[in-house]
């Protein structure tokens, strides 16, 4: 069947005139080629359809909740199960024990557990845990990075009043002394430092974990008195069993888990050690949602094959084909890519493209060919992705360089000119 995106263009139009904007939040493709699929009809393993029947192989597994593959077997059969059982109750299941006894016996910094369903709930439950311990104002966060989408932390500015933020305060992100200059400044008021395991911001390279920003960060929370909270929203059970910065030796007071725990049912957590459990306690935190038992039977399941499967090793040997498989084909076609970050969570951008004009085309080019990558978010590959499924996208993305190559590239076009505005954005807070 060939490629058509007559259905999408038919929702977007409806779309356009029932929700504002079209679409809003994180899966908009306002700034994406026009290619790019708004909507989907229905996905299997590491596979996606969308509106109008196209076959993708996905790279962004719904911007990272799927991490074994979408309609997993064993993690829908306990979803089902519990769905038999009841959902939505008048009070949780008892399996919120269970699952809660799992995430504190998985995580090594871990006493107790809440549950909650988005990662914007857990890092705001976070702030809040963290100013109730410790009676202080001030949260640092780093300058430009994502921890969700309430008046505290959003990105887009509309809306917000500046006495949404009196008390955020910043930080270059991974740079030890723009946080020790932040902590100095705003001494004997910070109740927490926020922190994610690596740099993966959008629109730029992403950057591996810092040893000695984590450790430093850890030092400075201690003698401020502050928590230190590392935000794994993204990263949870993607790069490690643990938390992430387990192999650095650090541990964090707080750390919110979201996406993956439940392979694509809405769920999130926030975990941290004992010394805040009486203040987890005291604070009001809630949601009608948030005790449904069947994201709860879905991430007991999932949080199983995480223990007991090589998940891991998978998606790490998998990756490193892709990134592997990439380099080779944009040198043989006269292109430099940067690849960035884990191979866990790729982040693929073009050398000599201010503009992105050239992984714009490319990914563009890839999605017509089936092959779902992002432009400028990091991807993310999950447990179903076979090696198979890697010399495909290499076969796609092989037509993909071609034609970009066979391009003008000298008037290639600026296909979104608000990426222009992210892009110098990006770049001032890099600075």
């Amino acid at each position: 069947m060939s490629w058509t995106n007559s259905r999408n263009a038919e929702l977007k139009e409806r779309a356009a005139k029932v929700i504002p904007g079209g679409m809003y939040g994180h899966e908009s493709t306002a700034l994406l080629p026009a290619d790019f699929p708004q909507f989907f009809r229905r996905a299997d393993g590491t596979r996606l359809w969308d509106a109008d029947d196209n076959e993708y192989i996905d790279y962004m597994c719904a911007y990272g909740p799927n991490l074994l593959g979408y309609r997993h077997a064993a993690v829908d059969a306990a979803a089902r199960a519990q769905m038999e059982l009841g959902d939505t109750l008048t009070g949780p299941s008892e399996i919120m024990v269970t699952l809660a006894e799992d995430l504190v016996g998985m995580l090594s910094h871990a006493e107790w557990a809440m549950f909650c369903k988005n990662g914007t709930d857990a890092t705001s439950m976070a702030t809040v845990v963290a100013r109730a311990h410790t009676g202080k104002r001030k949260i640092l966060v780093g300058r430009g990075v994502y921890h969700g989408a309430a008046p505290w932390c959003t990105p887009g500015p509309a809306g917000i009043l500046s006495d949404d933020r009196a008390h955020i305060a910043y930080y270059r992100d991974q740079d030890p002394q723009s946080l020790a200059d932040a902590m100095k400044e705003h001494a004997g008021d910070v109740a927490a430092v926020f922190a994610t395991p690596f740099r993966h911001e959008t629109f730029r390279d992403q950057a591996p974990p810092d040893a000695t920003f984590a450790r430093e960060a850890r030092r400075l929370c201690d003698a401020e008195g502050a928590m230190l909270v590392l935000d794994e929203v993204r990263t949870s059970f993607r790069l490690s069993r643990d938390h992430a910065w387990a192999a650095l030796g650090v541990a964090p007071d707080l750390s919110s888990c979201g996406k993956v725990i439940g392979n694509g049912q809405p769920i999130s957590a926030l975990v941290g050690g004992e010394h805040l459990r009486k203040a987890a306690g005291s604070v009001f935190v809630t949601g009608s949602f948030w005790f449904s038992a069947v994201p709860m039977a879905a991430a007991i399941a999932t949080l199983k094959i995480v223990r007991e499967s090589d998940y891991l090793e998978r998606i790490t040997r998998t990756g490193t084909l892709l990134r592997e498989g990439l380099a080779r084909q944009a040198a043989d076609h006269g292109f430099a890519l940067r690849q960035t970050g884990p191979v866990q969570m790729p982040q693929i951008l073009f050398e000599d493209d201010p503009e992105m004009r050239l992984g714009y085309f490319w990914t563009a080019a890839a999605v017509r060919r089936g092959i779902y990558l992002h432009p400028y978010h990091n991807m993310f590959i999950n447990a179903a992705l076979s090696e198979a499924d890697v010399a495909a996208t290499l076969e796609a993305t092989d037509g993909a360089f071609a034609a970009l190559k066979a391009q003008d590239l000298k008037h290639l076009p600026l296909e979104r000119p608000a990426v222009r505005e992210r892009l110098e954005r990006a770049a001032a807070l890099s600075a």
